[in-house]
């Protein structure tokens, strides 16, 4: 995978970006394999309080002459899941004189938690290096053909683990790891579970990528070009509305959030239809639309913000960069359904003619609201879409992604986002997609007791109805999405890393498009939608 981030000729011009490692996979064990200078070895709990290591290890402890258990045990080694001892080999093997660095890496239980952290724990240690390989995955404790969930797990671990980002004059600090080969069964026997897990992984660090360039060249404009070029290179079909035509057509939510910027809005719709359908069996598929708040930096607008909590606002498109990120990887993991990505893309910036509180706008479709908080825009932009599809796209489900409410983190706090859906069937698809991906969800209420907070004296409704604000802002989307089954995510509460921590690196997280990806990636994703009474 390459980047996604291309640079422009006028303005501001992003450095070239590091790509994450590549991947192969082979039936030999890691010793045997040459041309590599890292080996990474699974170091496991043991039975009676030692410890084990996993597949290869005595074989190239016996070439290298080294007591790999005792060096473990010197360094502390426990097996615990994230543990890891480096090993110097500055003489290289026999049989790989290229090879100078033994790693030993705890996995834990070896579920697939433990080896997406694993496999961050690798990366981290083997960055700057040419290529590794390693036997981890081959001791996954639930490891079957049917079901390569250990593989994901690994491969997006390691990818994510990786991640870098930089805007430095001398280049990046660190590189990933530019090659990763995956020794001994299972990972060489089904090459399609592995190019998967790579979809899987690069939807991640697409997304966060997007998320972490800075908005002095990231804006709506910008965002709709990252789109097209995605769309030529996945095979979608691409729209992108400018100004001109949102006012055109009635989409008063997306105008009013943009009208103070330099930059002015866009909405963006990109189409995916599964490879080998004829147009007409394609016109009889199900449609999923998955909706993406592309807020490319946010002020607060009139409602400004603090200066402490303006500063990662750069993020704020997290949402449309999940939608942007998991329309790109659809066909790579043979997303059986249509599927419309549509992203609402503004700036909320300060000007004359900012969005001023106590405005009534117009939303596409009728729908009117009152502005009680020019910083609860996210809302606005995300109504607008969303009425759109439910009138225009004959949707058999909608879901929503958005960095909406600090709500949602003072309730979750930063390593679980927040989910409400119309739907039981399609939230429970969505938390176990979540589970599997890593990108875990916690299911709130849409507790219609609290519709009166909405209330407005002059309009539909307010956008800024206090109280439970993470439930009060889900409850505020849901007329524009009618009978529609339907689910919002709220990932404000995991938007943002503040300190590393195995796969999620410092900065904007890029969560959501692993578990779309692994939902929509299904055999059937919309198994039991819409059959409750």
């Amino acid at each position: 995978m390459t980047s996604p981030v291309t640079t422009r000729t006028s303005g501001p011009v992003l450095p070239g970006q590091v790509s994450p490692p590549e991947f192969a996979a082979s039936e030999l064990l890691p010793g045997a394999i040459t041309g590599v200078d890292v080996v990474a070895l699974p170091v496991l709990p043991g039975d009676d309080g030692g410890i084990l290591l996993g597949l290869g290890a005595a074989e190239l402890a016996d070439e290298l002459a080294l007591d790999l258990v005792g060096i473990a045990e010197v360094h502390g080694l426990t097996g615990a899941t994230g543990e890891v001892a480096t090993v110097p080999v500055p003489e290289g093997s026999a049989s790989n004189p290229a090879l100078r660095l033994v790693l030993l890496v705890g996995v834990g239980a070896a579920r697939p938690i433990d080896l997406r952290r694993a496999g961050a724990t690798m990366a981290k240690a083997a960055r700057d290096r040419a290529a590794v390989v390693t036997s981890i995955p081959a001791v996954a404790e639930d490891a079957t053909p049917d079901d390569p969930v250990a593989l994901e797990a690994f491969v997006a671990g390691t990818m994510l683990g990786s991640f870098v980002f930089h805007w430095r004059s001398t280049g990046p600090e660190h590189t990933p790891v530019r090659r990763v080969v995956l020794a001994g069964a299972p990972a060489a026997t089904d090459r399609s579970a592995l190019e998967r897990a790579v979809a899987l992984g690069g939807a991640g660090w697409r997304s966060r990528l997007l998320a972490t360039v800075p908005s002095n060249l990231k804006n709506p404009a910008w965002l709709a070009a990252q789109a097209e070029e995605v769309a030529a290179a996945a095979g979608l079909d691409v729209r992108v509305w400018d100004e001109q035509q949102l006012a055109k057509e009635g989409f008063g939510g997306i105008l009013a959030v943009g009208a103070a910027s330099a930059t002015p809005p866009r909405l963006i719709r990109l189409d995916y239809t599964p490879g080998g359908v004829s147009a007409r069996a394609a016109k009889k598929l199900p449609v999923v639309v998955l909706v993406g708040k592309g807020i490319t930096f946010d002020s607060g607008g009139l409602s400004i913000k603090p200066s402490a909590s303006m500063g990662s606002m750069k993020r704020d498109m997290t949402g449309g960069a999940v939608v942007l990120a998991t329309m790109a990887a659809l066909a790579d993991v043979d997303c059986p359904v249509r599927v419309i990505g549509l992203i609402a893309a503004a700036e909320n910036a300060i000007s004359g003619s900012a969005l001023r509180p106590g405005d009534v706008l117009t939303h596409w479709g009728g729908r009117t609201t009152e502005v009680g908080n020019t910083d609860a825009e996210g809302r606005l932009v995300l109504a607008d879409a969303l009425a759109y599809a439910v009138s225009e796209l004959d949707p058999a489900l909608v879901v929503d992604v958005a960095t909406l409410t600090g709500a949602v983190k003072v309730a979750l706090g930063q390593q679980v986002g927040g989910l409400f859906a119309t739907d039981d069937a399609l939230a429970a698809a969505l938390s176990a997609a979540g589970e599997r991906a890593g990108e875990p969800l916690w299911r709130f209420p849409l507790y219609r007791g609290y519709d009166d907070k909405l209330a407005s004296k002059v309009a539909d409704a307010s956008n800024d109805p206090g109280g439970a604000g993470a439930i009060t802002a889900a409850l505020f989307l849901r007329p524009f999405v009618g009978d529609v089954p339907w689910a919002h995510l709220d990932i404000a509460s995991v938007g943002d890393v503040e300190k590393d921590s195995y796969e999620w690196t410092v900065g904007p997280s890029g969560f959501g498009s692993r578990l779309l990806l692994s939902w929509l990636g299904s055999v059937d994703p919309l198994a039991g939608v819409g059959d409750q009474d």
